[in-house]
Order: C-alpha cells, then sequence, then structure tokens
C-alpha cells in the first residue's frame, strides 16, 4: 500500500460523461476527493453512445476496415472525454491534464480492436500527482508494438483502470457506473435482490463470465492477479468523499477480506446463448477433436459441453456458444460432415443459461442438488449442466428465465427484507 496519503483510481463510465452537466458533475466528485487529502487518478470512457457512432462511420465507409485505422477513430471518443473532464476540473481549480493511452504509456499487444495489455508505466502519473495534479486518463486504449493506438475492445475501459492501479499501486479503483454496487441478481427480475457489501474476486469473475453485466470479465481477471481492491458504485448517487470504513458500493476483495462464508454469493443469466447438438456420430476415438478443432480455428467459443454415447455405437455432441457465433459454428460443423459422419445438426437459440456462484461451494455438499429439486419443482427441465468449483450453471428455455432466477434466489435463501 502507499504510505499516509490514500491514492484513488476513480473510473467513469459512458453514461457518467454522457452530457456536459455530467461531466461537470463528475469533476466536482472528482474535486471532492482530491480536497478530501487523496491523490487521484482519473480514468474515462467515451461519452454514452459516441463510441457507437464511430464504429458506425468505419463500417459504412467499408465493412471490411483496416482494423488499425478502426483503433485510431474509435479510440478518440475517450481523448474528447478526457480533455473535458481535464478543462472542467481546471474551471473548479484543480489542476489537471488529460492523457492519451500512449502518453503513458498503456502497452498493449498488436491485437488490434481487442488488444491485451502488457505493460503499464506509472511513472508519470506518479509525477503528475506528486506535483498537485489530476492526470485524466483516456480509457479503453493503448499503444502496439508498431507504435499503433491499439483499443481493448467493450468495456475495455474497466480494464485500463484496473491496470493503471496496479502501475500506480493505488488503495483502491473505484468504477463509477449507472448502478450503485453489484447485486446478488438482477433487481430489475428479482425486487428482493440484495446489495453486496463484499465479494471475492473468484465469485465476481464467475459471475461476470456467466452473464452479469457489473464489470468486464478482463478487468476482474486483472484486479485478481494484481490485488487490486475494486469498488462499484454510481455516480449519480450524492454523498462525501470516499474514506475506507464508509464506503456505500460493493468491494471486489480477496477472499481473506471476507468474514461471512456463504453458501451462494448470487445468480447471474445470458440470454446470449445458442445450443448445438450434433446427433448420432460414430462413437470413435478423436471426434471431440474432429468437431472442436474446427470449430475453435474458426473462432467459436464454446462454452458449456454435453456428450451422450447410446447402446447403437453413436454418440450425441451438445454444446453452447453464443448467438453471435451461431452461424460460424453451423457453416464450420457443415464443413466438416464427411469427416464427422454425423446424421443430423440441431440448433436452438432460445434458451437461457442460468448459474449459481459461492465460494461457499467448495465446504458445502448440495448445491447443485437445491438448483436441480428447484427447478423441477416449478417444471422446468434441465437442458445441459455444467459446473466449477465455486460455480453450477443450467440452460434451459428461455420462456423460464425470469421463473427460475426468482425461484432459485429463494431457494438459497437470498431475498432482502
Amino acid at each position: 500500500m502507499p504510505g499516509s496519503v490514500p491514492r484513488i483510481v476513480m473510473k467513469f463510465g459512458g453514461t457518467s460523461v454522457g452530457d456536459l452537466e455530467r461531466i461537470r458533475a463528475v469533476a466536482a466528485r472528482v474535486k471532492q476527493q482530491k480536497d478530501a487529502g487523496c491523490d487521484v487518478v482519473v480514468v474515462v470512457s467515451a461519452m454514452a453512445g459516441e463510441t457507437n457512432k464511430l464504429v458506425g462511420y468505419c463500417n459504412a465507409l467499408s465493412p471490411l476496415h483496416d482494423p488499425k485505422e478502426y483503433d485510431s477513430i474509435v479510440a478518440t471518443g475517450e481523448q474528447v472525454t478526457s480533455g473535458l473532464l481535464a478543462i472542467a476540473l481546471q474551471a473548479l481549480g484543480v489542476k489537471s491534464r488529460s492523457r492519451a493511452g500512449w502518453q503513458i504509456p498503456l502497452v498493449t499487444d498488436s491485437a488490434h480492436g481487442k488488444a491485451g495489455i502488457v505493460s503499464v508505466d506509472g511513472t508519470s502519473l506518479l509525477a503528475d500527482m506528486a506535483d498537485g495534479i489530476v492526470p485524466v486518463v483516456a480509457g479503453f486504449q493503448g499503444i502496439g508494438p508498431d507504435e499503433r493506438i491499439t483499443t481493448l475492445g467493450r468495456g475495455g475501459s474497466d480494464t485500463s483502470a484496473v491496470a493503471i492501479a496496479a502501475a500506480v499501486k493505488a488503495d483502491r479503483c473505484d468504477i463509477y457506473t449507472d448502478v450503485d454496487g453489484i447485486y446478488t441478481t438482477d433487481p430489475r427480475i428479482v425486487a428482493k435482490a440484495r446489495k453486496l457489501d463484499k465479494i471475492t474476486y473468484e465469485e465476481m469473475l464467475e459471475l461476470a463470465s456467466v452473464g452479469a453485466k457489473v464489470l468486464q470479465t478482463r478487468s476482474v481477471g486483472l484486479a485478481m492477479r494484481e490485488g487490486v481492491r475494486v469498488q462499484v458504485l454510481s455516480s449519480f448517487v450524492e454523498g462525501e468523499a470516499l474514506v475506507e470504513g464508509k464506503l456505500p458500493g460493493s468491494l471486489v476483495v480477496d477472499e481473506d477480506e471476507i468474514v461471512e462464508d456463504k453458501l451462494v454469493t448470487g445468480i447471474a443469466y445470458s440470454r446470449d446463448e445458442a445450443k448445438v447438438s450434433v446427433r448420432r456420430i460414430p462413437d470413435r476415438p478423436g471426434i471431440a477433436a474432429a468437431i472442436f478443432g474446427p470449430l475453435s480455428e474458426a473462432g467459436v467459443n464454446v462454452d458449456m459441453i454435453v456428450q451422450s454415447t447410446g447402446a447403437d455405437g453413436t454418440t450425441d455432441m451438445t454444446f453452447t456458444t453464443g448467438k453471435a457465433d451461431l452461424p460460424r459454428a453451423i457453416s464450420t460443423l457443415e464443413s466438416v460432415h464427411d469427416n464427422v459422419q454425423y446424421e443430423e445438426l440441431l440448433t436452438d437459440d432460445d434458451v437461457v443459461k442460468i448459474s449459481v456462484v459461492g465460494t461457499g461451494m467448495r465446504s458445502h455438499a448440495g448445491v447443485a442438488s437445491t438448483m436441480f429439486r428447484t427447478l423441477s419443482e416449478r417444471s422446468i427441465n434441465i437442458q445441459v449442466i455444467s459446473t466449477s468449483e465455486i460455480k453450477v450453471s443450467v440452460l434451459v428455455s428461455a420462456d423460464y428465465a425470469e421463473l427460475a432466477v426468482r425461484a432459485l434466489h429463494t431457494a438459497y435463501g437470498l431475498d432482502g427484507v
């Protein structure tokens, strides 16, 4: 941890900086944190809707556009926001300067449009803070090995913020968004969903990977690796400067900071699922590789997998993928038909994945059986099952999504008062 002066990274998403009034409100919040005696680095997203507009320009000119030029264009949204916020802070008497990703530098690999972070040099940011300056960093972007601007993919500003927090050894990375924390499930579906004071990195990573939209998966994984404490909170709730012990949001922390060992922490769902069944395949060694190897080469991400073998010497292979990957999955499987020799290819995109997550599963039995019994009592048929050490996921018909989430939330004792 840093010395006596708290060091905070404050990240603001697109809705938080959606117009000039909101940018002024963000500036006031940053000043409040600075006036409370903190060293502050700010990371910003593009103004709401701006990135979509820029992507639209690229696609309109050429659907097969140069990804390097695409990155150069879409990265400008964050640069505009960082400059505007720096001006707003200066208007309030706060010394501030904007920084693009390359000016830090935040160095990435060469995968334009979805670049991975290689390193972040915090020297310039630490120098700014030592001079009383609040640096405002354009998130979502860095510089590749060819010295071209790169972008980190959608939600990449969260990842930028966590990486910068690690580089400057911040006490905390506060992610300001349009929700006031992390809930046991989607409060739009379950009115009794409760806000969590703390959640472990592992639990948040699992929830993010199976549909929870609060934090981007890569940012959580990075926070876990680097030990960065992350707080999720709303930029639309007024309050005092945030000091330890009076934090209004939800903290994502190491398991050692969690006192209560809950059986289940949260329930997530994802409607972005499609089921693919390859039926009546001759059962022989290497058949899984013959199916999933070409899918991997085609860039199709596969999630839940079930294989069942019949007495007649054939096997069925069922798996899930994202809806956007379904056409490519079908095309790939059709191209390997002669090699795989399946009799039938069935698909269904009217499904939803429901997941229960909690580190308490490591030391308690019966989580899966409670899930199966609860769904059975409501006549909800389970199509596919997958498990990990702290997660159980099932695939069910999309018609039962809300009923399943509500029933499971109650069954695991997560309902609030």
